[in-house]
């Protein structure tokens, strides 16, 4: 994963964080949903960008 898009990630996991607290504490349902929705996004990103790399240290392993 490059450095660039691991920061990228964290921020877009940060916003959804902060969304959905303000959500909670502003009794916004729809700003609640849209910060779970943002942060469940960057962990399937974070999760893809860990398979492109386990695939890569795979073929480097039998390089």
């Amino acid at each position: 994963m490059s450095f660039t898009d691991k920061i990228k990630n964290e921020a877009e996991e940060l916003t959804g964080k902060a969304k959905q607290k303000i959500g909670d504490a502003t009794d916004n349902e729809r700003l609640q949903a849209e910060g779970q929705t943002q942060e469940t996004s960057a962990h399937a990103k974070q999760a893809g960008e860990h398979v492109k790399d386990a695939g890569r240290d795979v073929r480097d392993a039998f390089s």
